[in-house]
């Protein structure tokens, strides 16, 4: 029975961080309000800190609240194994690309179309397990991929309504928006492998990972900073912009992984595919009904329908576990 309720406490969780992420992202993006609007590559760097600062406080639990054992592990794992901690820079510098990309799609998607197109992480996580990790996938994973492509190439389908796209607030450019998902398809798929084949190869939690990981994350994302918004950070400071929904979004982009790899055990595949299945229908639901930048077509629901229909397939069999600590 307890087993029960953490499973159905999992698909609840995965479903509230999957859709309210995105949708406050968009929101975010989108909404007109007084004085300019926050820099997305300031809001990677201030998840990439809380994400560190959380970390740091699961591994002091872990260690009965002690600053020296908690001090004594960081120094064993990070600094006296530079070579292992060097490791980590690959996949970090891919997320905190990745990071980047998400806020440019959902500046130019609307969440129900970002939803299904990103689905597509999917078929370049396996096809990465299957060339890095050496996985095979059987008969219904390869079907449930092809079927995905052709779910998600029916969302991409150009509507027979051009002027619902423009009348719809902060449009933005749909080509754009395509074109960073399809970006942050592959950057997940290699990054979530690639740090899974670390975790395999190495006894570290999966919290001091992540730290490294976000380590190297702060540097990246303060590069990028300096780099594409030094003048504006100069100008009127790194949080220019911010509101309280922005917190949000840096809060659900930070805590959101984490919560979900504290959770994921619970969740068998079946599971995972009602998640994303229900996230994708909230997700339409509500960027229709409230946030009115969606103008749906018979097209599109045929799409998402394969799209969801390839997520249950695709769980049937042993599905290439995508990395479950970054989201």
């Amino acid at each position: 029975m307890a087993s029960s309720r953490l499973k159905y406490l999992s698909l609840g969780v995965l479903v509230f961080q999957t859709t309210s992420l995105v949708l406050t992202m968009r929101c975010s993006r989108t909404q007109l309000g007084d004085g300019p609007r926050y820099l997305a590559s300031s809001a990677v760097v201030a998840a990439e800190v809380m994400k560190i600062v959380a970390c740091l406080l699961i591994v002091f639990k872990e260690h009965s609240y002690s600053l020296r054992s908690l001090n004594s592990l960081l120094r064993q794992e990070i600094v006296h194994k530079p070579m292992e901690t060097l490791k980590l820079a690959i996949p970090s510098g891919i997320y905190t690309l990745q990071n980047n990309l998400l806020y440019i799609a959902l500046s130019n998607l609307d969440a129900a179309t970002y939803q299904v197109t990103y689905q597509l992480k999917i078929l370049t996580t396996a096809l990465f397990s299957v060339s890095m990790l050496g996985r095979r996938l059987g008969v219904y994973q390869w079907l449930s991929l092809l079927i995905l492509m052709a779910g998600v190439a029916l969302v991409q389908w150009p509507s027979e309504t051009p002027g619902a796209a423009e009348d719809a607030p902060s449009s933005g450019s749909p080509l754009v928006g395509v074109a960073a998902v399809l970006v942050a398809c592959c950057s997940s798929g290699f990054a979530g492998v690639y740090f899974e084949k670390i975790l395999k190869e190495s006894k570290q939690s999966v919290w001091v990972r992540n730290i490294q990981l976000g380590l190297f994350g702060l540097v990246f994302g303060l590069v990028g900073m300096l780099g594409y918004d030094g003048e504006r950070v100069m100008e009127s400071g790194m949080f220019q912009g911010y509101s309280s929904i922005t917190w949000v979004v840096v809060a659900l982009q930070a805590l959101g992984g984490l919560v979900i790899a504290a959770v994921i055990k619970y969740a068998d595949n079946i599971l995972k595919g009602f998640a994303t299945s229900l996230s994708i229908i909230l997700s339409t639901l509500i960027s229709y009904f409230w946030l009115q930048d969606f103008d749906p077509t018979s097209v599109f629901f045929l799409g998402a329908l394969l799209v969801i229909v390839a997520t249950f397939l695709y769980g049937h069999e042993g599905k290439p576990a995508a990395n479950p600590s970054r989201a």
